[in-house]
């Protein structure tokens, strides 16, 4: 057993996923890393990770299947030997936006197997893990971190399957926090607005236009950087008398403003 703290990230081999990994490292976390690349196609991305020195390893694996969620754990305990923390940040949106009238069940069912699926189904895995550890490793402190967005409650007609997924990401986050704070394990959701990803890149010059009429009170984008410190915070230990919290990341999104 490695005497780092052990994180589980997924969807790490990008953007927000990756931001998060590369701050947990930075932090002397140990990490496993899942993504559905080839490690060689994306070296750059992981390199931003492993610059830390620490112990690392990555997952290539489709966490909306049982095997690849296992494979993650498997990896985790078998070069590690614990789980300290999970991050569920792997995420889709739809391929096509369209109108919910003609959203396709096909589109439905990528969406939220990906998106819900594996955040319900590796909490489950994970959570059975960290129950064993609180009884067999002193101090440990597991925490589970949920990605949503703030689709979880704002209305996006042309793609109505990311929404529908985030906003039961929101329900996974209080039903885990609820079964899991009697174990000594804490469960948040941290919940980012417009953040700078590949994700939105498609929609930039509506965002840009929107932020500065106004749409946030701080007028910028967000960097995956800052969903990155948002994670940091949760699995820092300062926030353990809190659980099934919802960390905005949004610039203010959230704030109702006349």
């Amino acid at each position: 057993m490695v005497e780092n703290k052990v994180a589980i990230v997924t969807g790490a081999s990008r953007g927000i996923g990756n931001a998060i990994a590369a701050k947990l490292a930075s932090e002397g976390y140990a990490i496993v890393a899942a993504g559905t690349s080839d490690a060689d196609k994306i070296s750059a991305k992981l390199q931003a990770i492993t610059r830390f020195g620490e112990p690392f390893a990555y997952v290539r694996a489709d966490v909306s299947s049982e095997a690849g969620r296992q494979a993650i754990v498997d990896c985790a305990l078998g070069k590690f030997g614990r789980i300290d923390v999970l991050v569920n940040n792997a995420g889709v949106a739809p391929k096509v936006r369209m109108d919910i009238l003609e959203t396709t069940e096909e589109s439905l069912d990528r969406v939220l197997g990906i998106n819900l699926k594996s955040t319900f189904f590796l909490s489950q895995a994970v959570a059975k893990v960290m129950c064993r550890e609180v009884k067999e490793i002193a101090k440990i402190a597991p925490t589970i971190v949920n990605i949503s967005s703030i689709s979880a409650y704002t209305s996006s007609t042309q793609r109505a399957e990311y929404c529908i997924s985030k906003a039961a990401i929101s329900m996974t986050t209080l039903l885990f926090a609820d079964r899991l704070a009697s174990e000594g394990i804490n469960v948040y959701e941290i919940r980012p607005g417009v953040i700078n990803t590949e994700m939105t890149s498609v929609v930039k010059d509506k965002y840009d236009a929107l932020i500065d009429g106004g749409l946030t009170p701080i007028k910028r984008w967000g960097q995956p950087e800052d969903v990155a410190n948002a994670v940091s915070v949760v699995c820092s230990g300062l926030l353990r008398f809190s659980t099934g919290e919802v960390i905005n990341v949004d610039g203010g999104f959230h704030i109702r403003r006349l």
